[in-house]
């Protein structure tokens, strides 16, 4: 398979890319409602924490790196060419995913950071991006975890939108970003 997309199909860093954010997605949201099964300040509810902010921050990474590979490569096309409003629909779709890719991470962030609390990345502690303030930690705090419930929404409708058009549309949407068979 080709690393680069084609006008039939997405390449293979860019398939690879797709799935991975996914996979970090399930990582990202399954630490932060599987904390509430620990007491708080146990090590198990720190360490659940310590890897979603993690996590996230590798979304926000790898975010970036898609959207620029988005924004640089070609796109391959639908067979057959879907109407206006569903092309319309999905990129309005793919621009709020982007935005929770990248959003959300610096959400967590800045929140991080206006409390007051280290941000851990891999064995490295990150900057904080603004003063420490506990009332802009708690407003971000509430954005965060309200855009947090809207992306299992995205996520799902996304998803739904490409088994939609695998099994009743029957278009190739779906098959442009699974793995090769060849």
């Amino acid at each position: 398979m080709n690393w680069r997309n084609s006008t039939d199909r997405y390449g293979s860093l860019s398939i690879g890319l797709h799935w991975l954010v996914l996979l970090l997605f399930v990582g990202v949201y399954a630490c932060i409602e599987l904390r509430d099964f620990f007491p708080k300040g146990s090590d198990p509810r720190e360490a659940l924490k310590t890897w979603h902010f993690m996590l996230g921050l590798s979304v926000l990474v790898l975010g970036l790196l898609r959207l620029m590979l988005h924004l640089t490569a070609v796109v391959p096309r639908i067979e057959p060419n879907p109407p206006q409003w569903q092309r319309r629909s999905a990129r309005l779709m793919h621009l709020a995913l982007y935005a929770l890719m990248i959003g959300m991470p610096l959400a967590g962030w800045l929140l991080l950071s206006a409390a007051g609390k280290p941000i851990p990345f891999f064995g490295l502690q990150l900057p904080a991006l603004i003063a420490e303030s506990k009332s802009v930690a708690s407003l971000i705090k509430e954005v965060h975890e309200t855009v947090g419930t809207v992306g299992y929404f995205l996520i799902a409708l996304h998803a739904a939108a490409a088994l939609f058009h695998h099994y009743f549309v029957r278009d190739n949407t779906l098959r442009r970003m699974l793995p090769s068979r060849d």
